[in-house]
């Protein structure tokens, strides 16, 4: 009650506000502070009963409510932490999280130039920048930040199926044939995730084959696309996926792109994990055969560390988003506005709100150039290849799959001492099965880590180790190693 808007309320207000920053700042500390942390673990029903929660019909006083922020923050995982390796999303970037509290106080929409006059041009400039990186030329086609990879995929597959009937934004699906969409075994769960949503139903998603690498198989590919056209389906899109979640396998594109062009489908790129190293100069070959994509989806709130959320569609074509997805409400684009109507970015969205996304990647850009975020990708693939070689013929140690990884994943089975001599069998795999799971929990526990696993096809669960965080370091992986050791001694 005491703070702006209130009469005189700017002395309260910038105290408040002060606090809230301190409060803020020693958390930021203690983020990249090893001796802290990762995770204050409680269970559910314990941290719901260890504090009152609930809302109530009278205003608490500030001092409550910045105890509210404290303990929020108290029991919040460290996702800055050197050693939190949970997710693809890690570490913590001081220029985004500067960019993140101005978009928040500047408080707008992405919707119109006329509300939004800087943050819309710098999404024009920085996904026209991208697209340039990419391979089209003079960064030529369109693009839109959207709530994530799972949106990002879902936004290609929606354009490719209006490329290729037009007539279903009107009609829907019941106009047109029966279509399906290809993608790898490994890909992300996002695209069937779309194509329940868009109305295509799961079962018309065809997983292609993989090897044991994990990249999808083009003669499978092409097998399956000429079995699903003698069965009158129409193919409409191939998903393509550069740096999958799990084995951050990247898909051989220039073959895709050779049998997308012979059957005339729309290839997508999930480059979600993996569009990162298109930044690096000594790793982007892994993504050769990216500019024949008809779209791209790259999330630098991934592999460059841009805060949540920052994810990115790209396309090629450019207006085709526009016609695809645009409505024309009167109350938001009218067209005799005194300014190019081109701006108006908001039409071709789904959303009608769209959070501002991009000033976190323009300033963060601005802040490290392009060689800044070559050199952090680098050093996060270089200390992958450092675990992979730490741990290749370490006693206890089995990889899922041989060879050193292409991105920073590093998948691995820890074998406690009373699994080493074991046959191969059900036994051992029920066994093994349990072992990282009760690493995991005891990691959690002492919150001194945290590494995600997961089983996959008929392999028991393994550990999926990677690296985003420009602040993890050699001592991080070793510590990583000596605490699964530690804790998985007695197994």
């Amino acid at each position: 009650p005491d703070l702006l808007p209130t009469c005189n309320g700017e002395i309260t207000t910038m105290s408040f506000l002060q606090d809230v920053v301190d409060i803020l700042l020693q958390y930021v500390v203690k983020s990249f502070d090893r001796s802290t942390k990762v995770i204050d673990f409680h269970y559910p029903n314990e941290l719901l009963q260890e504090y009152n929660w609930e809302l109530a019909d009278q205003p608490q006083t500030l001092e409550e409510i910045l105890l509210n922020c404290r303990t929020t923050l108290k029991y919040a995982i460290k996702t800055g932490h050197p050693r939190y390796f949970n997710q693809l999303s890690t570490g913590l970037d001081m220029v985004g999280l500067a960019a993140d509290w101005l978009t928040s106080a500047a408080n707008t929409n992405m919707f119109t130039y006329e509300i939004a006059p800087v943050f819309v041009l710098l999404e024009y400039v920085t996904l026209r920048k991208m697209r340039e990186m990419v391979g089209w030329p003079g960064g030529c086609g369109d693009g839109i930040f959207s709530p994530g990879g799972a949106i990002s995929n879902m936004y290609a597959m929606l354009i490719a199926r209006f490329k290729m009937f037009p007539e279903v934004k009107e009609k829907g699906m019941a106009a047109i044939p029966r279509l399906v969409a290809f993608t790898s075994e490994h890909s992300h769960f996002s695209v069937k995730k779309g194509a329940a949503a868009l109305g295509i139903g799961t079962d018309s998603v065809i997983l292609i084959r993989c090897d044991e690498r994990g990249k999808m198989i083009p003669s499978d590919l092409e097998r399956r696309i000429v079995e699903a056209k003698q069965k009158g389906f129409v193919p409409f899109l191939v998903s393509a996926t550069a740096g999958t979640t799990v084995y951050g396998a990247f898909d051989p594109l220039i073959a895709i792109a050779d049998i997308c062009k012979k059957y005339k489908i729309w290839m997508h790129v999930d480059g979600a994990w993996g569009g990162g190293l298109l930044m690096s100069r000594k790793h982007k070959w892994k993504l050769n055969g990216i500019e024949r994509a008809n779209s791209v989806t790259w999330n630098p709130h991934k592999m460059m560390g841009v805060p949540l959320q920052c994810s990115a569609l790209l396309v090629r074509e450019e207006g085709l988003m526009q016609s695809c997805n645009q409505m024309h409400a009167s109350y938001l684009f009218q067209q005799d506005k005194h300014y190019d109507l081109s701006y108006d970015t908001g039409d071709k969205a789904l959303q009608c709100g769209r959070h501002v996304d991009v000033f976190k990647l323009w300033l963060m850009w601005r802040a490290k150039g392009t060689t800044g975020f070559e050199a952090q990708i680098d050093k996060c693939l270089e200390l992958a290849e450092y675990l992979y070689n730490k741990i290749k013929n370490r006693e206890g140690y089995e990889m899922v799959f041989d060879g050193k990884p292409q991105h920073t994943n590093v998948c691995f089975w820890y074998l406690p001492p009373s699994l080493r001599g074991m046959e191969d069998g059900e036994e051992r795999t029920s066994r093994l099965m349990k072992v990282a799971p009760v690493i995991k929990a005891r990691m959690m526990e002492y919150g001194t880590t945290m590494v995600s696993y997961q089983p996959l096809g008929d392999k028991a669960n393994f550990f999926r180790m990677v690296i985003s965080n420009p602040a993890a370091t050699h001592q991080d992986i070793d510590f990583l190693i000596d605490e699964i050791e530690r804790l998985g001694q007695d197994l």
